[in-house]
Formats: C-alpha cells, sequence, structure tokens
C-alpha cells in the first residue's frame, strides 16, 4: 500500500474551471527517505521505513542515530508502511509525486486533546428538558443497572478524557497535487492541529 508521512499545514480554498469553490486541507510532504526494507524471508512481513523531519543534534543518542547511519542525517519521525505498492531501496527519497495517479485517499493523525467533558460533548447526547424546573439538563442519567447488585458495565458512555486520539479519515478526494511546493491538496478536514504529523494512504475502499 502507498503511503508517506506528512504535515498539516491548515485549510484554505480553491477554485475549479467552472469556479466552484471547494475547501481543501494542504499537506506537506518533505522529504520521506527509506532507511531499511522488511521483508518476509527476514522479519516475517513487508515493509518500508520511512523517516521525515529534521532533529536537532542535541536530542539523538547514538543508539537513535545508528538507523540512520551512511543513508541519511537523523530524522525525527520513523514509521513503517506495510506492504509498500511501490519498489524501493535504501537511500531512497519519496516525494508527493507518489500520489500522482491516486484520486483517493486516507489520512491517519492524533485529533485535538479537548481535556475532560461531559457526556453531551463527548458523545452528543441529547439531555433532557430545558424548561423551568426539569432538574434534568445536562446530566448523563442512568448509568448502572436496576437489578441487585447493581453495577456499571465496562465501556458505558460517561464523562471524560476526549480528543487526543488516533483518528482515521477515509475516502477524502485528491483536490492537487503540487510537485514544486511539494504538498498534497485533499478535500474537507483532516485530523490534528495545524503542523501536526499525518500519514497518507491510498484509500483501501477506492
Amino acid at each position: 500500500m502507498l503511503g508517506l508521512i506528512g504535515k498539516k499545514v491548515g485549510m484554505t480554498q480553491v477554485f475549479d474551471e467552472k469556479g466552484r469553490l471547494t475547501p481543501v486541507t494542504v499537506i506537506k510532504i518533505e522529504d520521506n527517505v527509506v532507511i531499511a526494507n522488511r521483508t518476509d524471508e527476514k522479519n516475517g512481513y513487508s515493509a518500508a521505513v520511512l523517516a521525515t523531519g529534521d532533529k536537532k543534534k542535541s536530542q539523538i543518542t547514538k543508539p537513535y542515530a545508528g538507523q540512520f547511519k551512511e543513508i541519511c542525517d537523523p530524522k525525527s519521525v520513523v514509521m513503517e508502511m506495510r506492504d509498500f505498492d511501490s519498489d524501493v531501496n535504501v537511500g531512497d527519497k519519496l516525494g508527493v509525486d507518489l500520489f500522482k495517479d491516486v484520486a483517493f485517499v486516507d489520512i491517519t493523525g492524533t485529533s485535538k486533546g479537548k481535556g475532560f467533558q461531559g457526556g453531551m460533548k463527548r458523545y452528543g447526547f441529547g439531555g433532557g428538558r430545558a424548561t423551568h424546573g426539569s432538574k434534568f439538563h445536562r446530566d448523563l442519567g442512568g448509568t448502572a443497572m436496576s437489578s441487585t447488585p447493581s453495577r456499571t458495565f465496562k465501556g458505558h458512555r460517561m464523562a471524560g478524557h476526549m480528543g487526543n486520539e488516533k483518528v482515521t479519515v477515509q475516502n477524502l478526494k485528491v483536490v492537487a497535487v503540487d510537485s514544486e511546493m511539494q504538498v498534497l491538496m485533499v478535500k474537507g478536514a483532516i485530523p490534528g492541529p495545524t503542523q501536526s504529523t499525518v500519514i497518507v494512504k491510498k484509500a483501501i475502499k477506492k
């Protein structure tokens, strides 16, 4: 499966030849360097190990730097891409041109953290009546069984930590691929804040 590591730049809008406006997310694809290949014979599975992003020398340990030896400068992000469709060799640099013939992509990122939230915001509960005297406006309602012994089942939707989790948005249309600026424009929004790391893969359902 084709996949690259990118960085979310932000959102903008583009117009097509008929003047129709399309909201797009801009993803910067910096040089993805192949630092290793996993094979079925040696590792039991097939994958390409990609690395991107500059890393300060003060943050690098010798064991970490060892995987980049004689290939490239140490990078900040290292990821495996399982069952990579394209034949690549160690040292190859991959760019946004990899998606020139791809119409739809799946994008994985870490969603924005929203802290501790109640059930209505976290799960979209409707709440109770908003009228005076109802005494049930934004409460969760019942959380346990009415039998004895009473207990709350694991996984019950209640207040808690919201966001800051791995999210994948599927079947996003590729609007433009700019080889000069090394950016990919996809229709719609993707998870994560600006400048966050995302994984762009060829859509598996298209």
